[in-house]
């Protein structure tokens, strides 16, 4: 089951909504992503709910809301992560009142865009993004495929027979283009070292998988979306990372499940 968690916030001085999703694109880039395979026959969908309290956005595309299985379980998602953002903003409130001290109205949004749309399986990835008061709102990323054959979500990581047997396979190649984009971000050499978390080649249980198409008919390709925090400061941003299906990687997938994939070219 997917979660639509959200990331607590760190840090004391005051912000507002209007700067969310500062530090992560809603949208994966078009390295990880693919044009639809199929039409979509649903309608673009946002739930959302905005008081002096809070503000709430749950957004789905057209494909998601063609699905009526797919549909549902989103709807059903969104209603409990309104609940929830209610239930917290409404005690942050009360506190502030109790403790005299401003309250900031909360901010919460997740947003769901295809990854690529294939005869079998419809990938989606998210961004959610929330902001308590703090210096600055804060994201993470989510990530599902939807089995059209078994009419069933499932999380791309269930495609592999181990997170150990991906990162065998992909980790090295992963963990060399992080640096080069690390690079990128503070104009100078990264130094990897095990020892300093800005450096370190980081594990596949701190990034989120994404599986994406180049050819509209199996998955070649696999991208990591990677958090504020997770791999450097918040001033960095997200990273997102997109390998090829190799001959390693496609020996990493669960027997029954290869069909569904194939070797970039």
């Amino acid at each position: 089951m997917i979660s639509a968690a959200l990331v607590a916030l760190a840090g004391c001085s005051s912000s507002s909504p209007a700067e969310k999703k500062e530090a992560a694109t809603a949208t994966p880039t078009p390295s990880a992503t693919q044009t639809a395979a199929v039409a979509p026959q649903g309608e673009a969908r946002k739930i959302a709910q905005a008081n002096e309290t809070y503000e709430f956005e749950y957004s789905f595309p057209a494909q998601a809301d063609a699905v009526p299985g797919l549909r549902a379980m989103l709807e059903t998602q969104a209603k409990k992560d309104m609940a929830e953002a209610e239930s917290a903003a409404t005690a942050g409130r009360a506190d502030a009142q109790a403790n005299d001290y401003p309250f900031h109205a909360y901010g919460y949004s997740t947003d769901w865009q295809v990854v690529t749309d294939l005869p079998g399986w419809l990938s989606l990835s998210a961004t959610h993004w929330e902001f308590t008061g703090g210096a600055h709102g804060n994201s993470n990323f989510d990530s599902m495929l939807w089995d059209r054959k078994a009419d069933t979500a499932r999380e791309p990581l269930s495609l592999f027979t181990s997170v150990k047997a991906l990162e065998a396979a992909a980790q090295p190649a992963f963990c060399n283009a992080l640096d080069k984009q690390r690079e990128e971000k503070r104009g100078e050499k990264v130094v990897r070292s095990a020892d300093d978390w800005m450096t370190a080649c980081i594990g596949f249980d701190s990034v989120t998988l994404i599986l994406g198409s180049s050819n509209g008919q199996t998955f070649d390709r696999i991208g990591f979306l990677v958090p504020p925090y997770a791999a450097g400061p918040y001033v960095e941003g997200d990273y997102e990372v997109t390998l090829p299906v190799t001959p390693a990687v496609m020996k990493a997938v669960k027997p029954q499940y290869r069909a569904s994939f194939s070797i970039m070219r």
